[in-house]
């Protein structure tokens, strides 16, 4: 809404109103609950839920030398209890992760590859978890290195999509606040029954750090960060629709309540849930505490009771009737140390009155 010049103090009323709404909103059934806290809290780790588990992979260590956690912790949701389990074969952070068929798909990330070196170098790594036996695979990798990308599964094949990387023709290298770099709009899906990838339709808008959602058969790609892979690149509430089956995007979507990045994430009930964050711009650095809900059915967004603690850099998943979110940073990446990671596991249940 643009308003005449002089006439702010009329911008009050529909702000009010649009306040009232999203209050009104706000009252949707459901509630938080505080579960086992995670034994060895980290942020920008990798996860999801499903089948009665949550599943913990990476996590950045601070300092641009520091290797990668490669934390692999898996939390029961009958018993409210974590298991560690076997590192990760190559410790990594900002990792793409979804599940299928009882399995985590853990793809891309940020790695250290050579002692003491940097530990933002983007790698085209893929692995399949097996939680049954504990046990990694190295699947064919990524045609494209790239961390912070966001994957989803739909009809039996796997999407990974966004992300950063450097420059296209560059020889891979450390990402820091001063390498040039960029976001990708890279969409490549891998068929896990054939071990193969394929390149499909760029998203239009490229982002890092970003939600993704799937309802319907469709893919949603929701905020994250444009330009670098740092928080002091832009952040975006912008929504893209992916249709698998014709290889297409639509026409974007109703934008997120406001612009964020490092988002937990789940798709339930035909809804798309998106928690936590992190935002940057010239007066604020900080993370969210919010909860919204994206129904694409009528393209509008929710607002539902927010998380007790804020935090980015956090996992998400759905599992039964609840959404969980795990762990996390405290403040803005801008703002570093370990202390300031949460060891805390909520969930959102959409059955409790």
């Amino acid at each position: 809404m643009i308003l005449p010049r002089n006439s702010w103090i009329r911008g009050i009323v529909p702000a009010a109103l649009l306040c009232l709404s999203l209050a009104a909103n706000a009252r949707a059934q459901g509630h938080w609950v505080n579960l086992s806290k995670l034994p060895e809290p980290a942020q920008e780790i990798g996860g999801t839920a499903g089948e009665g588990k949550v599943y913990v992979f990476g996590g950045l260590a601070i300092g641009n030398n520091s290797a990668p956690k490669g934390l692999v912790w898996v939390y029961d949701t009958a018993t409210d209890k974590w298991t560690k389990r076997k590192p990760m074969p190559l410790p990594a952070h900002h990792l793409a992760v979804t599940v299928y068929r009882g399995k985590a798909y853990v793809f891309g990330g940020g790695a250290q590859l050579e002692p003491n070196g940097p530990n933002w170098v983007p790698i085209n790594n893929a692995w399949e978890y097996d939680p049954a036996n504990d046990t990694w695979k190295a699947l064919a990798p990524m045609p494209t290195a790239r961390g912070a990308a966001v994957a989803a599964e739909v009809g039996g094949k796997i999407y990974v999509i966004g992300g950063a990387s450097v420059h296209p023709g560059a020889k891979i290298m450390g990402l820091t606040a001063t390498t040039p770099h960029r976001s990708l709009g890279t969409n490549e899906v891998y068929d896990p029954e054939t071990n193969t990838w394929q390149t499909r339709s760029p998203m239009p808008t490229s982002r890092n750090h970003a939600a993704i959602g799937v309802v319907n058969g469709k893919i949603y790609v929701l905020g994250g960060r444009m330009g670098a892979v740092f928080v002091n690149a832009s952040p975006t509430d912008v929504v893209e629709e992916y249709d698998p089956a014709t290889d297409s995007w639509g026409v974007a979507k109703a934008r997120m309540p406001n612009p964020r990045s490092g988002t937990a994430y789940g798709s339930y009930g035909g809804k798309i849930y998106v928690a936590g964050g992190e935002y940057l711009d010239n007066q604020i650095v900080g993370v969210y505490r919010e909860l919204q809900a994206y129904d694409p059915a009528k393209d509008e967004w929710t607002l539902l009771p927010p998380m007790a603690t804020p935090r980015h850099g956090l996992v998400g998943g759905i599992s039964g009737n609840r959404f969980y979110v795990v762990s996390g940073h405290l403040q803005s990446g801008n703002i570093y140390g370990d202390p300031m990671d949460s060891d805390e596991t909520n969930a959102f249940d959409f059955a409790g009155k």
